[in-house]
């Protein structure tokens, strides 16, 4: 439970992180570059965090049209199945997320447009923040992969109140791996900076405040994680992959009771007017 610094490529097996399901990579491609990889016993998304690329899979081909930058607007992305051979190619290059989950059923390769990502705006004030629904339970059919991003206007605190999904609880509790990975924007003198909270409890105690940049990832195998604090000055996006052994692929989330009354001040709180910080739309950024 520990960020990792990695400026260009990530690298999150099960393995890597002591756990079953989650994974991730990101991989950066040079103009003309291509990727090669078998999916093995997992499901994947390849996801564009900046440039477009081709994917290859099985003989069948879709190309993403990506974006500039995470903070710029809305990703399409493509579905890869497990058991599968797969080629990523970017004429002028980028960088490309590949979440990944252990999983039992084989499904479809599939393209998904950025149109069909639903964009969610949750919490109110100081506390808003940007959710796409990239591959959540209720938008995109997986096995066990879900897969969200969000983006916290600076100096707003998302991922809060702080919330846990580290036991069996039905209808009210899943339990479910996560890894986030970080990307901030750059301000007018350089790369940005935010900050990661996870603690555990008396039974699995856990303890890390963090330092996040462009590239960090934080793996959270149990314990309440929030806030994901964007500095002033500093939008924040992350991207959180999770999968579990569940029957039934649900996000069920557990407030921590010492803050949870902190979701009824929003009720007569206005969005934060910043947000949406993207959309499908292309726009300019730094």
């Amino acid at each position: 439970m520990k960020p990792r610094h990695l400026p260009s490529v990530v690298e999150v097996s099960p393995a890597d992180a002591g756990w079953t399901y989650s994974g991730l990579r990101v991989v950066s491609l040079a103009p003309g570059e291509r990727h090669t990889l078998a999916t093995g016993e997992e499901e994947m998304l390849v996801l564009p965090l900046s440039g477009g690329c081709v994917v290859e899979c099985d003989g069948e081909v879709v190309e993403l049209e990506g974006r500039a930058s995470v903070f710029s607007r809305v990703s399409d992305f493509a579905y890869l199945p497990r058991d599968s051979e797969v080629t990523v190619s970017s004429a002028a290059g980028g960088r490309f997320a590949l979440p990944s989950a252990r999983c039992e059923r084989r499904l479809l390769f599939r393209y998904a447009k950025a149109e069909d990502v639903s964009v969610e705006l949750r919490g109110a004030g100081s506390c808003s923040r940007q959710v796409n629904n990239v591959a959540a339970a209720h938008t995109f059919e997986c096995d066990r992969l879900i897969v969200v991003e969000v983006l916290t206007p600076a100096g707003n605190w998302s991922s809060y109140p702080p919330h846990k999904h580290d036991e069996d609880r039905p209808g009210a509790e899943s339990v479910l791996e996560e890894i986030y990975y970080f990307e901030v924007d750059e301000g007018p003198d350089g790369p940005g900076v935010g900050y990661q909270r996870v603690y555990g409890t008396d039974d699995r105690p856990a303890d890390l405040l963090a330092e996040v940049r462009t590239g960090d990832v934080v793996t959270i195998p149990h314990g309440w994680h929030g806030p994901s604090m964007a500095a002033p000055g500093y939008d924040l996006y992350y991207l959180n992959v999770m999968a579990g052994p569940g029957a039934e692929r649900a996000w069920l989330i557990c407030d921590d009771p010492a803050h949870a009354w902190v979701r009824s001040t929003w009720d007569d709180a206005a969005v934060d007017p910043r947000l949406p910080l993207t959309t499908t739309d292309e726009r300019s950024t730094r």
